[in-house]
């Protein structure tokens, strides 16, 4: 598997080169994105989405097996194969600290994609995909329209960005997604998804990665409300940071260096959860069902025998909830 992977490598710094010398689609999609980000220093695209969104396309060259399949997590950015990844925006990196944020940004995407799938046989039709960012599910969902409808929630300005990205990568948005623009600071997510035409009356099934860090406690609490109104059988995943006060030396290393690349973005962590007290919290909100899921379990259902040593960090866990 080394000697695989090392000559992958090989192969692609040699693309890498080639491609830089020639192509300037990706570059020119980051210059937009920073662009959109000077457009005003209030409403901008989010720079967390695209540092998501290269992850997730990294995970789909570095790492074999791939945990999380996503064939679409490189054209969405411009790049139209392996050997086409650029090399001057860390997209190779491969730090202890890249590869476990890579890893549980792969694990959070195929938990959340596994329990949809289990929603759709509990016969849910509709998805909410609550910060969804550069998400490409809608875009390749294997369930014909009349089988699941997809409701996608974000930053009116990370939209437009991500919509423009898929008009020059050639991906056609489907009938079966809706838009819905929603500031989670400034309005209800119940608001939002009114406007775009969603039934509050029929059972739906929410994720909701990589969003409640960056949120105020209330913020939170009335999206988890909201959610929580919904019919029962509706269900919820999302995943939530521990308080950095009960990480060992280590996984505190780890945060440390994270906080401080978001917050050098602009985007600083606000928000996290004790797993022993968010079961009751979400309880009071009316969920029924409940699962929190730590790294342990994470790493036991997608990264046994990894002979990579591929594995998901300590800073965070993800919740389950249905009503």
């Amino acid at each position: 598997m080394l000697a695989v992977n090392a000559s992958k490598f090989s192969n692609m710094s040699r693309g890498i080169t080639k491609w830089y010398k020639g192509s300037t689609r990706f570059r020119r999609n980051c210059r937009t994105f920073h662009q959109w980000r000077e457009s005003t220093k209030e409403n901008r695209p989010s720079e967390t989405a695209l540092r998501v969104a290269t992850r997730r396309a990294a995970h789909q060259v570095l790492d074999d097996p791939k945990v999380f399949d996503d064939p679409l997590a490189l054209r969405i950015l411009g790049v139209e194969n392996a050997s086409a990844l650029p090399s001057d925006h860390g997209w190779l990196e491969e730090t202890p600290l890249s590869r476990t944020l890579r890893a549980s940004l792969a694990a959070r995407s195929r938990y959340a994609e596994d329990e949809l799938h289990f929603a759709v046989e509990r016969g849910i039709r509709r998805y909410v995909v609550l910060g969804a960012g550069l998400d490409t599910f809608a875009c390749r969902s294997p369930y014909p329209g009349e089988i699941l409808r997809v409701f996608e929630v974000d930053h009116p300005d990370t939209q437009a960005w991500k919509r423009s990205l898929l008009e020059k990568a050639s991906i056609p948005i489907p009938r079966t997604l809706t838009f819905s623009p929603v500031d989670f600071e400034t309005e209800t997510l119940e608001k939002g998804l009114l406007r775009a035409g969603f039934d509050t009356g029929r059972r739906a099934f929410f994720s909701w990665l990589g969003v409640t860090p960056y949120l105020t406690g209330p913020a939170i609490t009335s999206t988890l409300r909201f959610v929580a109104s919904m019919p029962a059988g509706s269900g919820i995943v999302f995943d939530y940071m521990i308080s950095p006060s009960s990480l060992g030396p280590t996984a505190r290393r780890a945060y440390d260096s994270l906080a401080h690349r978001v917050a050098s973005a602009g985007e600083p962590f606000k928000t996290f959860f004790d797993p022993s007290s968010l079961p009751t919290l979400m309880r009071d909100l009316g969920f029924g069902r409940i699962e929190d899921i730590d790294p342990e379990e994470l790493n036991a259902r997608y990264f046994r025998g990894r002979i990579d040593k591929l594995r998901v960090g300590s800073l965070a866990h993800l919740m389950n909830a249905q009503v």
